[in-house]
């Protein structure tokens, strides 16, 4: 009889760096406050992208981070000796402007599979492959029931989607304009691009996209798309990382931001895929060697506690260690909520603007799992093994239908994690073997619907129960895959909360929607990273044009941020 195959391991996620413990030493005078005209808060991909374009325009600038490497939520860590990305697995939003500005053009390889997004359905052995190709991807869908129109509706809409992503990057991708009078030509101008017409889209793009903001991502699709499992594979995209289904209001606009692509207008109905080699830690590896070679200055271990202010100016930022370092200006990068309700006193920010931060909707429901297998696991309707390596170098994403979702999201929102929750999974050694020195496979999993307010808590067994009902649906569409893991690692919305700083754990740190975008992210009157309080500067993921890893708010914030230098030293 073959011996029992012992459980596999579970790895603990890597959390906030301790503070060292208190030795009693003999007193000592104070060590001198640093001094800086900028302190950058957080070592994530937007904070490194913020140091190198201040430093770049000479600003001296002091970044630093809690934890002990940077990276943030584009880390690159460990899963028993493979080399995996802790949370944001791909990086292909990340923006070709701020690579030029930046000069990490060929010091990260970038690798976009053929295949963007696999599909295996849950039940009934069929998939769907979305390719980088459209034409090939209508090739596919044509074999399908009622193939014909559904590979039409779906290069129209590939189409569309494409166009109005283009559009978006133009008019949104930069500082929001000051919808209230700008206060120089260049907001001006800037406002007058955002309320321009629609110009370089075909006929009815434009009063389309005003019709579709609203939408539901279902309704969105539904309407070019007659085919429930794609359809649910495309509206998807209008929910992933926010607690919202597809059939949700305003779920359509989620959905048309996703297309602002690295690559310009190339997202469209299949969405992006890109890879880097060595993690998305290669990209902060050389961001940060960027910043450096500027001139910034880059403290890890170094956790902010408080800005300090007087008088409603600021004055810098006090760390855990007890230094402090002085400086008129912060831009923050940590989520808004922890940085305007956590950092400052309510004399500071004033009971108005602490009430509608607090009423800012955060919520995580979305959890990252890692799974650490002995060997490439098989998906039967991928095809042949030869077929496999192709399709499964893409995201792979498992569900059935809308309501397949929709039922989902309804537990969540009673305090319950999804009995089937929607899996969202890459191979990352599949294209970058560099990731481990053996022939074992991580298969990095984004797992939703799981509530950061868990009824219950989440306990060791609530964390186990959550692992165990996702594998369980990869089981669903590559029969055998839990006989082959040898490690798994599990990071929760409360842990994104309580060890990576992201307030009601979500992981784009304000939910991205309608009423939550441009000006309006994270609220109007601070959604252009300028703050009530003189001398603060928000930017991350909070901000516009909102979350993963493309760059855009670190640069906006800097760019906006350095024009204020320059005004107020004329």
């Amino acid at each position: 009889m073959a011996a029992k195959k012992s459980a596999p391991k579970v790895v603990k996620a890597a959390t906030k760096a301790e503070l060292p413990p208190k030795v009693q030493k003999a007193p000592r005078a104070p060590k001198p406050a640093a001094t800086a005209d900028v302190v950058v808060i957080g070592g994530g991909h937007n904070g490194l992208v913020a140091a190198a374009y201040l430093a770049r325009a000479g600003v001296k600038t002091i970044l630093v981070e809690a934890r002990t490497e940077l990276g943030g939520m584009a880390l690159t860590g460990d899963v028993d000796g493979v080399r995996a990305p802790m949370l944001a697995h791909t990086v292909g939003r990340f923006r070709p402007r701020v690579a030029r500005d930046l000069g990490l053009q060929g010091k990260v390889k970038l690798v976009e599979p053929e295949a963007r997004n696999f599909a295996p359905h849950p039940t009934n052995g069929t998939s769907i492959t979305l390719w980088r190709d459209a034409k090939r991807t209508a090739a596919e869908l044509a074999t399908r029931p009622n193939g014909e129109k559904v590979a039409a509706g779906y290069l129209k809409l590939d189409g569309r989607l494409r166009r109005v992503g283009a559009y978006f990057e133009k008019v949104l991708d930069g500082i929001p304009p000051d919808l209230d009078g700008g206060k120089s030509v260049a907001e001006l101008l800037a406002g007058f691009a955002f309320r321009a017409p629609f110009s370089g889209l075909e006929e009815g793009d434009g009063r389309e996209i005003l019709r579709m903001l609203p939408m539901s991502a279902a309704d969105l699709v539904n309407e070019y798309i007659n085919d429930d499992h794609l359809e649910a594979l495309i509206a998807w995209r209008g929910s992933r990382y926010n607690a919202t289904g597809p059939i949700s209001p305003g779920t359509g606009a989620s959905l048309l931001f996703d297309n602002i692509t690295g690559d310009g207008a190339d997202g469209g109905a299949s969405g992006e895929t890109v890879v880097a080699i060595g993690g998305p830690g290669a990209l902060i590896d050389a961001i940060a060697d960027a910043a450096r070679g500027f001139g910034a200055e880059i403290r890890t271990g170094a956790q902010v506690t408080a800005i300090t202010e007087r008088d409603g100016r600021v004055t810098g930022v006090a760390l855990a260690s007890g230094e402090e370092i002085i400086a008129p200006y912060v831009l923050s990068t940590l989520d808004p909520k922890s940085t305007l309700l956590n950092l400052l006193g309510v004399e500071a920010t004033g009971p108005e603007l602490r009430r509608r931060l607090r009423a800012t909707r955060s919520t995580g429901v979305t959890a990252k799992l890692n799974i650490l297998l002995d060997q490439l696991p098989n998906f039967p309707s991928a095809g042949s093994a030869a077929e496999q390596e192709v399709r499964l170098r893409g995201r792979i994403t498992v569900l059935s239908d809308i309501l397949g979702i929709e039922r989902a999201f309804d537990s969540s929102k009673y305090g319950e994690m999804s009995d089937v929750p929607v899996v969202e999974a890459m191979i990352p050694t599949l294209i970058d073997p560099s990731l481990t020195n053996d022939k074992r496979h991580l298969l990095s999993a984004v797992v939703q619907y799981a509530p950061i307010d868990l009824k219950g808590g989440w306990t060791a067994d609530a964390r186990k129960t959550l692992a165990d009902r996702a594998v369980a649906v990869l089981e669903s569409v590559a029969p055998g895959i839990s006989g082959h893991i040898v490690a798994r690692q599990l990071i929760t919305p409360a842990d994104l909360q309580n060890d990576w700083g992201a307030t009601g754990g979500h992981a784009m740190h304000v939910n991205e929607g309608f009423d939550q975008f441009a000006q309006w992210r994270p609220l109007y009157g601070i959604g252009r990273y300028e703050t009530p309080i003189d001398g603060l500067f928000l930017s991350g993921a909070g901000t516009a044009p909102g979350g993963g890893v493309t760059g855009a708010p670190g640069a906006n914030a800097a760019e906006k941020l350095i024009r204020h230098l320059r005004r107020a030293a004329e």
